[in-house]
């Protein structure tokens, strides 16, 4: 009787150590992964700064369309567009993506007589991410607009731009 106790208590303890080593192995697991992913993404706000000269910038007034499941991140359509400005207001768009190596992913400029600016692109992106589009006009003004987009195969990999 006393073996049968000692061999359900090392079972038990057996068990237990197994039980501790899966959670052991899952949690750091999970917890280096949300590190990695947060590492990659960067903080744009200094980027916006340098671009606005610290000024504001207003949501709205852009329109970006962007498919929201993409299978491949190698080349994503992007369609910008600012359809209520004037003849010659908008002197720039700009496109951003947090979690590419390089945030800054496109620039556009404009001649003082561009009608309306719509642009058409495409563009690499590193994953599942937020894009952020700013467009600049001519009165010191700036908007901008986001839009998810959900990559389920990533380009961008340069894991050397930290």
């Amino acid at each position: 009787m006393k073996q049968r106790t000692l061999a359900l208590q090392s079972r038990r303890y057996f068990l237990q150590g197994a039980a501790a080593l899966a959670v052991a192995n899952v949690v750091p697991a999970h917890v280096n992964a949300q590190v990695q992913a947060s590492r990659f993404e960067a903080d744009i706000t200094p980027l916006l700064n340098t671009l606005s000269g610290g000024k504001p910038i207003v949501p709205g007034r852009v329109l970006m369309e962007i498919p929201l499941l993409v299978e491949n991140g190698q080349a994503v359509t992007v369609h910008l567009s600012v359809p209520d400005a004037a003849l010659g207001t908008v002197k720039s768009l700009h496109v951003f993506a947090p979690r590419n190596p390089r945030a800054n992913v496109a620039n556009f400029y404009f001649a003082n007589a561009a009608a309306a600016p719509e642009i058409i692109t495409r563009l690499r992106l590193a994953g599942t991410q937020t894009l952020v589009a700013v467009a600049a006009f001519s009165d010191g003004t700036f908007a901008s607009t986001t839009a998810p987009v959900e990559v389920t195969s990533s380009a961008c990999l340069d894991l050397s731009a930290e």
